[in-house]
Parts: C-alpha cells; structure tokens; sequence
C-alpha cells in the first residue's frame, strides 16, 4: 500500500518537473510549449485526484490506520 502511494507521488512530481522543463525550453516541433506543459499539469492534476480518492477509499475499508495525535484530551 505504501508503496503504490509512493509511486503515485513519484508520478506527480515527474509530472510537475516535465511541465516545467516544457515551460522552460520550448518545443522543437513548432507546436505552442503551453499545450504541453498544461497537458503535463492536468495528468498531475489527475494523479493528485485519484491518489487522494485512493487513499480516502483505503481509510474507509480499514486497509490504512491513522497515526498520530490522539484526539484524547491530555490529563
């Protein structure tokens, strides 16, 4: 589980540094560089989405625990 987790933040940050490589340098063929860097935002826009339905999903089926701060006043 967490790996799938890891290799889908992976894919958003490989997806964000190509968007700015293509907004950086421009595009050998002639096409505008913006249509490749906004078609390289929306696929992480897109992971980002399904990586967080996943995970909400994952909580409700009880495949991932919460850890952290207990919501228990302290003494």
């Amino acid at each position: 589980m967490k790996i799938l987790i890891a290799f889908a933040f992976l894919g958003v940050l490989a997806a964000l540094a190509t968007a700015f490589l293509f907004m950086m340098r421009g595009d050998a063929e002639g096409a505008p560089k913006t249509s490749r860097m906004m078609r390289a935002l929306a696929f992480r826009v897109g992971i980002s989405i399904v990586l967080f339905l996943f995970i909400l999903a994952s909580w409700k089926m009880g495949w991932l625990q919460p850890t952290g701060i207990p919501l228990t006043p302290a003494p």
